[in-house]
């Protein structure tokens, strides 16, 4: 049966499925039986594809551990026992089902690949919604225990110091309100 309208005869075609008929302007061709489907019947269960076992796969989730596992060409009997078996092997374990999540206090963000940030600061995972220091009040870590002063604490001791090395001082007082006739600036 052809598809289109009567200005275009050539554009869309109908549902191959016998119960639906329905004229289809983007259509689905199955991979397996070669015929063409609406958007509601383009899944093989749908329009029950005699050939769709070699072209898919089916997996099963343990509601344990969150491992799938490939169960392609089985019935529901053998998925149980395959389920079963995982079980009773060393591979199922519950602790494997806990994702990471922000350690922020009231934070449940799941970390994934693409949310997550590493804080330069204290070397903890958060997401991206806490991923600054003053986000997360963040402690600097540091290995051996001690410096444990906040990182702008040496940022205002390292600009102290150098102020104290005669940096941005014109001679012994405090700097000049006249203009002088040369401009410059002492590098430090």
């Amino acid at each position: 049966m052809g598809g289109g309208t009567e200005a275009f005869p050539d554009l869309g075609r109908h549902c191959q499925r016998s119960d639906c008929n329905q004229l289809d302007f983007l259509p689905f061709k199955c991979d397996g039986c070669h015929q063409v489907f609406c958007l509601e019947h383009r899944t093989y269960k749908s329009h029950e594809c005699p050939r769709s076992e070699p072209n898919s796969r089916k997996v099963v989730v343990c509601e344990i551990c969150s491992t799938s596992i490939e169960t392609t060409g089985r019935d529901e009997k053998e998925e149980k026992a395959i389920l079963e078996k995982h079980e009773k092997s060393g591979e199922c374990d519950s602790s494997k089902k806990k994702k990471p999540v922000c350690p922020v206090r009231r934070c449940k963000q799941v970390l994934t690949f693409s949310n997550t940030s590493t804080c330069k600061t204290c070397q903890l995972n958060f997401c991206l919604k806490h991923r600054f220091p003053t986000e997360h009040s963040c402690k600097q870590r540091s290995p051996s225990g001690g410096n444990k002063g906040r990182w702008h604490d040496n940022l205002l001791a390292a600009l102290w110091a150098r102020s104290d090395n005669g940096c941005a001082k014109t001679g012994g007082g405090p700097p000049a309100s006249q203009p002088s006739a040369s401009h410059s600036v002492k590098a430090c």
